[in-house]
């Protein structure tokens, strides 16, 4: 299996590093040539136009999922014509009593091609299949619990 890799580039803006009076504002590249520019989150002093962490998390999770529900559709000769999804990564503490991400709500919703259905229960076995064989569901079983709404 391949590794799969980023870089992530941090300059301090201040003339000395002190607690709580420097920025965390950095910058992630995926494959040498894609610029993110990351911040922590809005509630630890971070700038709301950057993404964070916790956000990337949900959105490598929606991903994978999505990815996952759409090659096991494809295998079903599912003809999806669109798929949308709102992801949100709840905060809060663990049960060490450490800050964590929570939980993650992933909202997808499915469009087909004219003339094509399946039943509400057929399409929440797909999802929970998407989510059971999901890289990134699996590799956050154990600390965070995922709900598709």
């Amino acid at each position: 299996m391949s590794d799969l890799s980023i870089e992530l580039h941090w300059l301090r803006a201040e003339p000395v590093l002190e607690a709580a009076k420097y920025s965390n504002a950095h910058t992630v590249q995926y494959n040498n040539n894609y610029d993110v520019q990351v911040d922590a989150a809005p509630d630890w002093g971070g700038d709301p136009a950057n993404t964070n962490p916790e956000q990337a998390l949900a959105s490598a999770l929606s991903s994978c999922h999505m990815m996952t529900f759409l090659a096991l559709a494809a295998k079903a000769k599912w003809p999806v014509a669109s798929y949308h999804d709102y992801a949100v990564a709840h905060l809060g503490k663990n049960t060490k009593g450490q800050m964590s991400v929570t939980r993650i709500d992933l909202h997808p919703v499915v469009r087909f091609d004219t003339g094509f259905s399946v039943d509400e229960a057929k399409l929440a076995e797909m999802q929970d299949r998407a989510h059971r064989y999901c890289f990134i569901a699996n590799t956050l079983a154990e600390s965070v619990e995922i709900n598709i709404l």
